[in-house]
């Protein structure tokens, strides 16, 4: 810390993570890093498949190949760090934390707006099956994504910005996994209601507008799969969109219990709990969720498994 006035101002912080492990830290940095792995290799191979095989260069897996690349580097933003600070090297920079705190809500909030464009991309290819090759081109697909990584870069400046005028005189110990909005407005010396208040208003807005999106579209898809007359093609439309529902409802369901609250103080464990499902568990389901629940990819694997074996 150094001295400026009579305040001592935090130039570092110390993320407690998980505390009282009684020993145990090390079976968990084991199991993290099996997930870890797992989860790039997973990723990794659902983009190796897409780009290798032309028959899967369309809108559908297009957009499953980038989120595949997205979970990548979300799980890269919070997940080494993690991984250091099991084995006592806790330390973070003032600058280190906030450039954590930017980049996991950029990259959170750009796969908001891609599984949107991806419920729009279903909604189309179902209800419009007509005028569908016509609008959503390969060229589409990757403006459609670009937008959704611009937005999502610039989506938590206004909360960064806000958050970097805060001081932090007290405390230097972050009691969560990683840095986080909530966390480090818990230790601030300075008044966060104004902070607290434009956090609720951008989340809220944000998560539930993709979510009232991607719902109406669901009604829609719903709709126009009930009239369709063989139980065939209902069921061959219903399972296109499986795994893109089901990566919905893990994502959101556990992001929006954390992020849409107007109170800044929560129970830490809760934090913890919740931060582990959206930041670990639901990038490394994903990848089994598509490979499961796609009949060309799961194609794809059982035959490489039956060249492998």
């Amino acid at each position: 810390m150094t001295a400026t006035s009579n305040q001592s101002l935090v130039t570092q912080f110390i993320i407690l993570g998980f505390p009282d492990l009684n020993g145990a830290q090390y079976f968990l940095f084991t199991l993290l890093s099996i997930i870890y792995v797992f989860t790039l290799s997973g990723n990794l191979l659902v983009i190796s498949l897409i780009c290798t095989h032309h028959h899967l260069h369309v809108p559908l897996y297009i957009f499953v190949g980038i989120l595949s690349f997205l979970e990548i580097w979300y799980t890269a933003v919070t997940i080494p760090k993690m991984l250091t600070n099991l084995l006592n090297e806790k330390i973070i920079s003032y600058l280190g934390c906030l450039l954590q705190t930017y980049f996991l809500h950029c990259f959170g909030i750009t796969e908001t707006y891609l599984l949107t464009v991806m419920a729009y991309d279903r909604y189309m290819a179902i209800c419009n099956p007509l005028r569908y090759p016509s609008i959503m081109t390969n060229g589409c697909c990757f403006q459609l994504a670009a937008c959704c990584w611009v937005l999502g870069f610039f989506g938590p400046l206004t909360q960064i910005l806000l958050l970097s005028r805060l001081s932090f005189c007290r405390s230097n110990k972050i009691e969560h996994i990683f840095c986080d909005f909530t966390p480090l407005m818990n230790l601030a010396c300075s008044d966060t209601s104004l902070n607290v208040k434009v956090d609720f208003a951008i989340n809220s807005f944000l998560l539930y507008m993709a979510f009232v999106c991607i719902i109406m579209s669901y009604i829609k898809i719903i709709s126009a799969v009930l009239k369709i007359k063989t139980t065939e093609g209902r069921k061959k439309a219903f399972s296109t969109c499986g795994a893109h529902l089901t990566v919905v409802l893990l994502f959101f369901g556990s992001v929006s219990f954390v992020y849409i609250r107007l109170t800044k103080n929560n129970s830490v464990n809760y934090d913890r709990v919740m931060a582990v499902i959206y930041s670990v568990l639901t990038p490394m389901c994903n990848p089994i969720i598509y490979s499961l629940r796609n009949r060309e990819i799961r194609e794809i694997l059982r035959k490489k498994f039956s060249e492998l074996f």
